[in-house]
């Protein structure tokens, strides 16, 4: 079954840190790379940051230095570690993932249901 399942959404004064999780099914972890995009209310989905089959990230300018994306290959989990969040951070982040680097970007084909990220200033 094709699973993504993300937790750890919650509201933050500005300048703290959440963590988010997405667990992933295996067949998916195993064979797709994976990524964090977010949606603000009124703005365009935007990709946070990905993550290939070897473990190479990549971010958006906008989270560069303050995000890490990582992996627990033994969880199946994907993490995305958000520190110095600022209000402009403040959307619904979703995981999701692709079997093709380019779709990945574009529009991956399978996504999780989102959490909610709120930074308050």
């Amino acid at each position: 079954q094709v699973q993504l399942v993300e937790s750890g959404g919650g509201s933050v004064e500005a300048g703290g840190s959440l963590r988010l999780s997405c667990t992933v099914s295996t067949l998916i972890y195993n064979n797709c790379y994976m990524a964090w995009f977010r949606q603000a209310p009124g703005k365009e989905r935007e990709v946070v940051g990905s993550i290939d089959l070897d473990g190479n990230v990549a971010y958006a300018d906008s989270v560069k230095g303050r995000f890490t994306i990582s992996k627990d290959n033994a969880k199946h989990t994907l993490y995305l570690q958000m520190d110095m969040l600022k209000p402009e951070d403040t959307a619904m982040y979703y995981c999701a993932a692709d079997h093709n680097f380019r779709h990945l970007v574009a529009g991956p084909e399978y996504w999780g249901q989102g959490t909610q990220v709120t930074v308050s200033s």
